[in-house]
């Protein structure tokens, strides 16, 4: 209402203004007006100068667009959402204040929902963050690597371990699907710093339409006994008789819904909040015997008792998207939303007539360049290092892109999709490899071919990952595998990072031992038991080695895979299989001596030679890729030169069962999507 009696006011001035600039230039200079009915003595008129006219002319236009201005600006204000609460954010939210924001996240699935979240968050803001995290160990590595790779201006971000609050509110049984973490929101006046007077608390399935400041500035609004700001629920959960003998917690009418919280931490203490939650619930649990809606009804049954404690936020500030809501009644137009809340177990396939509007704001999220939202906050402190280093280099460089790309910070989502931990075994071995979306369709052969672990580095836009991970949860194949990795390098710059992903698919493994290989080369039957079988044989646990896996390729689209030794040298002779890149690039592979294979029963010692680059078993501790290789070429020839180095003792190339089987590649060149892509195809052959 201010704001809108402001700009009646500006109205009206503008008004006066005009209408007596008018008059002015009518009458002239000359003092005195006509009176009607009123006889005056004429005086003679004095003709009024034209710099007289000019001057007075100028500052009534003047005038007027100042007036103009201030209009304008109100106009703006209350176009883009509610009155009240623009001047609210205006008056109340300091410029740089820093805005505290809690968030309670477990698991893989949940870490890859909450950097959804974070871009609205992100899009939007126009102030300094601090993100509290309560995580499990899984989340913690996931998100703690991203946001250290994502090094976003004027964001801060701390962990709290989740194992240390469970005890908390494990005695507390609970039927929502959200399990334990569910009720760890209860716990945060514990849980956050003591010295933290504010926070704002979210679910993980929330999409931000507007500055989260704006929530922010409402904390001033609090009066008297005030310490909770919630939305009320929009769905006829907690009026109860939704079915038979459905018999909700109880809760003030709707009661209200906990996916948007404003805590008033420093009073919460203050009047023990610990301390009243705990004896509401155990109160409750002697007739309910579990929650339904986690914390959720913990909090509507002390509201409950104590009304007095909430704030009611306007509805808009968690429109509800679970079925059998009446979330229509918040807004008539986009511009009414504030944030949006997926608070229904179906997600985007929720019931609701304007949910493809809501589905779209969500995707857009989704698949937003993260990179993008790394802009500095305008007359707020930031890190000006980076942009010094970028200052001293050189345009004029012939050298100038790969500089700048090796400046570049790649955003790393560690364990896109989930996979297990696996138990120490000595003996296991990971293939270690790196792709992009054009070589998707490998996967799945690959896991029909390597039973064992995989450590993948993929390189994707955020759009890109987010097709690749509709692809993997399609994929019967890849949905049977609970033993590989995934580990998303979003793009940045024009360079294919190459050696980067290497790094991350490598550092990312597990298991002691790691299978150095390439996407587009499809092991072997068997491959890696044999290799098991090898390690132990050739002692690497006590000894400096290097298995070597010789590769083989052909040039046919199609080809029967050789199953002994016998059959491939058959093949070689015949010239269906080569050794590989004997066409382009014979040196990468000489020094492995194919000769030598084709008779030898028992590995030998491979020399290392200038520009060798063969695919090998190594320790995961050994020498990771030189990063500076960007793009196409020496790459590989660097990291087995520093591999040589390192392994000064014998390398051997790997025999699975007395004979040297080794490895096979397919080579084919083909159109698709006019772009040319060789795929390539590698079997270590078992010679039984």
């Amino acid at each position: 209402m201010l704001c809108r009696s402001k700009a009646k006011l500006l109205v009206a001035a503008l008004i006066l203004l005009s209408v007596v600039t008018w008059l002015y230039l009518s009458v002239g200079d000359t003092g005195y007006g006509p009176s009607p009915g009123v006889l005056t003595p004429q005086l003679p008129p004095r003709a009024p100068s034209m710099q007289d006219l000019e001057m007075k002319l100028l500052e009534a236009e003047e005038e007027n667009r100042r007036l103009r201005l201030q209009l304008g600006g109100l106009r703006s204000e209350d176009l883009a959402g509610d009155n009240s609460s623009r001047c609210s954010q205006r008056s109340l939210t300091e410029k740089c204040e820093l805005i505290h924001v809690a968030i309670v996240c477990a698991g893989h699935n949940s870490s890859r929902d909450v950097v959804t979240l974070v871009k609205s968050i992100l899009f939007h803001r126009r102030n300094p963050l601090h993100f509290h995290l309560i995580t499990d160990s899984v989340a913690q590595r996931i998100l703690g690597h991203l946001f250290k790779t994502w090094m976003v201006p004027s964001l801060q971000i701390s962990f709290y371990n989740a194992s240390d609050l469970k005890p908390e509110v494990s005695w507390i049984p609970n039927k929502h699907y959200s399990g334990i973490y569910g009720l760890l929101k209860l716990t945060l006046t514990k849980a956050l710093p003591s010295d933290l007077s504010k926070v704002i608390v979210l679910d993980t399935d929330i999409t931000f339409a507007t500055d989260i400041a704006e929530l922010w500035a409402i904390f001033r609004k609090f009066t008297g006994e005030q310490v909770l700001g919630l939305v009320e629920n929009q769905s006829d959960w907690y009026l109860g008789n939704l079915w038979k003998n459905h018999k909700p917690w109880p809760a003030l009418g709707r009661g209200f819904n906990t996916g948007v919280i404003l805590l008033l931490l420093d009073k919460l203490r203050q009047i023990s909040w610990e301390e009243t939650w705990r004896l509401t619930a155990e109160r409750e649990l002697m007739s309910m015997l579990s929650t339904s809606l986690a914390d959720q009804d913990i909090f509507n049954a002390v509201i409950k008792s104590a009304p007095s404690l909430v704030y009611e936020l306007p509805c808009y500030w968690n429109v509800q998207l679970s079925d059998h809501t009446r979330s229509e009644q918040c807004y008539s137009e986009l511009a009414d939303l504030k944030v949006i809340h997926w608070n229904s177990p179906h997600k985007l396939r929720v019931k609701n007539k304007h949910v493809e509007l809501f589905r779209t704001l969500y995707l857009t999220f989704l698949e937003y360049d993260g990179s993008l939202l790394r802009r500095e906050l305008i007359g707020c402190p930031s890190d000006k290092e980076q942009e010094e280093v970028l200052d001293q280099l050189d345009e004029e460089d012939i050298c100038y892109d790969f500089r700048r790309e090796r400046l570049a910070s790649h955003r790393v989502h560690l364990s896109f999709l989930p996979h297990q931990i696996l138990p120490e075994d000595p003996t296991d071995v990971t293939l270690v490899a790196q792709l992009s979306m054009d070589r998707l369709q490998m996967l799945e052969l690959i896991c029909r071919h390597w039973e064992g672990p995989v450590s993948l580095a993929l390189y994707l836009s955020d759009a890109e990952a987010q097709q690749f991970l509709r692809y993997a949860q399609a994929s019967e194949v890849l949905q049977s595998r609970t033993n590989i990795g995934y580990h998303v390098v979003y793009k940045e710059g024009q360079l294919y990072p190459v050696n980067l992903l290497r790094n991350v698919a490598l550092r990312n493994a597990q298991t002691l031992y790691v299978f150095l290989s390439d996407i587009d080369f499809l092991p072997m039957y068997g491959l890696y038991e044999s290799l098991r079988k090898s390690i132990i044989q050739e002692d690497m646990a006590d000894t400096q080695k290097a298995l070597i896996v010789p590769a083989f390729e052909t040039l046919r689209y199609r080809l029967s895979f050789p199953k002994s030794k016998a059959e491939l040298l058959s093949m070689l002779d015949m010239g269906a299989l080569y050794t590989f890149r004997y066409h382009v690039w014979e040196k990468g592979h000489a020094p492995t001596n194919y000769a030598k294979w084709r008779t030898a029963t028992t590995s030998y010692r491979v020399d290392w030679a200038p520009n060798f680059e063969p695919y090998l078993v190594v320790r995961r501790d050994c020498p990771e890729y030189d990063q500076r290789f960007l793009g196409f070429g020496w790459n590989k020839v660097s990291h087995i030169m520093e591999l040589d180095a390192k392994y000064i003792s014998i390398r051997s190339v790997f025999d699975p069962f007395g004979w040297w089987s080794p490895a096979i590649c397919c080579q084919k060149c083909f159109h698709f999507m006019d772009k040319k892509y060789s795929l390539r195809y590698v079997m270590l052959m078992d010679a039984g």
